[in-house]
């Protein structure tokens, strides 16, 4: 067990910064991110798996709109935490 927390603190250092992957082969998450911010460091998984986000905006249709908006109001609280929580990353990278 020693030996798989090595390998994820290594794994952590070679991440960069606040640079978003996806993630295909994880079971739940789509993407992973090394959330940097104040000196800390955090690893942060977010998106479900198989989910497309929000359609481009341009030439939308009004319901992509109304679901990029309801996601936007519903996780509006989380969202306002910033860059160290998964809800930022989503509508972010997502949204």
């Amino acid at each position: 067990m020693a030996d798989r927390a090595k390998a994820k603190q290594l794994a952590k250092e070679r991440m960069a910064c606040n640079k978003p992957q996806s993630t295909p082969g994880h079971p739940t998450k789509s993407h992973v991110v090394k959330a940097c911010a104040d000196g800390k460091e955090k690893i942060i998984r977010f998106g479900q798996q198989g989910v497309s986000g929000s359609p481009k905006k341009q030439g939308e249709s009004e319901s992509s709109r109304k679901r990029r908006e309801s996601f936007k109001a519903r996780h509006a609280k989380n969202i306002s935490k910033g860059r160290m929580s998964a809800a930022w990353w989503a509508n972010h990278e997502k949204w």
